[in-house]
């Protein structure tokens, strides 16, 4: 693999991760995956912005900023459906993301 598709490989994971953090940094969403309680919000909010902003310092990397602009944009939109779809799906999964401690 070259070093432009690594990535843009690595940017596809900082946006999941990034919007992964930020749906648990709901409660709704922390409780439909951990089953109760309540999550560090401020943390995952934070977390989540960074790896929007990891995300699109990859594509930047990856690309001139004119192309890289338009690929992050199709990254964030494939990204938030496949959080979407988990959280409908198989919630479960988002523990992947952040797990419950104890």
């Amino acid at each position: 693999m070259s070093e432009p598709a690594l990535m843009l490989a690595a940017a596809s994971l900082c946006a999941l991760a990034g919007f992964a953090w930020l749906a648990l940094a709901m409660e709704v969403h922390w409780q439909q995956v951990h089953g109760g309680g309540t999550g560090p919000r401020r943390r995952l909010r934070l977390l989540g912005a960074g790896g929007l902003v990891a995300s699109l310092l990859l594509c930047l990397q990856a690309d001139p900023p004119s192309m890289a602009a338009l690929v992050w944009l199709m990254l964030l939109a494939g990204a938030v459906l496949a959080v979407a779809l988990l959280l409908a799906w198989q919630p479960a999964l988002l523990r992947l993301a952040w797990p419950r401690r104890g």
